[in-house]
């Protein structure tokens, strides 16, 4: 199983670099950026830094890992103006991008920048074509679509992304309509929650799978947990559907499980608050403790 880190974009870019470059030397797999303009609370003030600029400066700082987006709100940005900062990144990088992208669901950034939020099916089916959209523009000279929510007419992309296949990796853990968009479009998924809740959605995911006629194991698999020491008395908590976790102690067995139940990928998020040395120190000692466990 490999282990991405999980870093935090409030705070600052200097710091963030300096983090981000730690996590490299420490050993992780991947680096994932979260995709938000804004916190989702009553007070959001607070400094949060555009996640596809992030990722763009990341591929020339970090040499080694792969960097994706945990997840971006397909709501935010038309299509075809994704897949062009994609492709960029993935050059940049010299082929280690993967598109995560997700419907969007935070209501507030919406309202507060004026971008239409519409029904969560309307999101979902926007979802779905945004990707085959951005499929396309990947992988074709030129692309026409006539969908019902994206209509390109002999659209360009150049240059390409470095990655032949450039992977996207779906978020969500819907089970009647997104588990079936992953099934369909997704080279990887991300879905939040303990082990058993995502063996759960596995075994929904491989039903939808066959549906489509497509082998389940070529789709990756991921999931995330947080840590937040002093948070959640006691070690083991909730929140927003993850899977909570005080110390680098508390993850050994955790992570086992999750690899019990199939995940080719564990992201990991420590708390941003904490100040930068310890959050260094959190990223080497769960190498040590935790992750080295899992190396051939």
């Amino acid at each position: 199983m490999r282990f991405g880190a999980w870093p935090s974009v409030t705070n600052p870019w200097a710091e963030l670099a300096e983090e981000c470059r730690h996590i490299e030397r420490a050993g992780w797999d991947g680096i994932w950026i979260g995709d938000h303009f804004m916190a989702n609370a009553e007070d959001n003030s607070g400094p949060w830094q555009e996640s596809w600029s992030m990722i763009a400066a990341l591929a020339a700082l970090v040499p080694r890992l792969r960097l994706g987006t945990l997840v971006t709100g397909n709501t935010y940005r038309h299509p075809a103006v994704l897949a062009k900062a994609v492709a960029q990144a993935d050059i940049i990088s010299g082929g280690r991008i993967v598109l995560g992208i997700g419907a969007g669901w935070q209501l507030n950034e919406h309202e507060a920048y004026g971008i239409p939020y519409f029904t969560a099916g309307e999101r979902l089916r926007r979802l779905e074509e945004s990707v085959q959209v951005i499929r396309s523009l990947f992988e074709n000279d030129r692309t026409t679509f006539e969908g019902r929510y994206y209509q390109l007419k002999e659209a360009p992309l150049a240059p390409k992304p470095v990655q032949a296949h450039l992977p996207i990796l779906i978020g969500g853990g819907g089970e009647k309509v997104t588990l079936g968009i992953v099934a369909r479009q997704a080279d990887e998924w991300n879905v939040p929650g303990p082990p058993e809740v995502v063996a759960q959605k596995l075994r929904i995911l491989e039903e939808h799978c066959e549906r489509e006629g497509r082998d389940p194991k070529s789709i990756k698999r991921t999931g995330a947990v947080l840590v937040a020491p002093g948070i959640e008395a006691g070690g083991l908590g909730r929140r927003g559907g993850f899977v909570t976790f005080n110390e680098v102690r508390d993850l050994s067995e955790l992570a086992r499980s999750y690899a019990d139940v199939g995940l080719d990928e564990l992201i990991v998020h420590f708390d941003p608050r904490r100040p930068l040395p310890e959050r260094e120190a959190f990223w080497s000692a769960f190498q040590a403790e935790v992750a080295r466990a899992f190396r051939g």
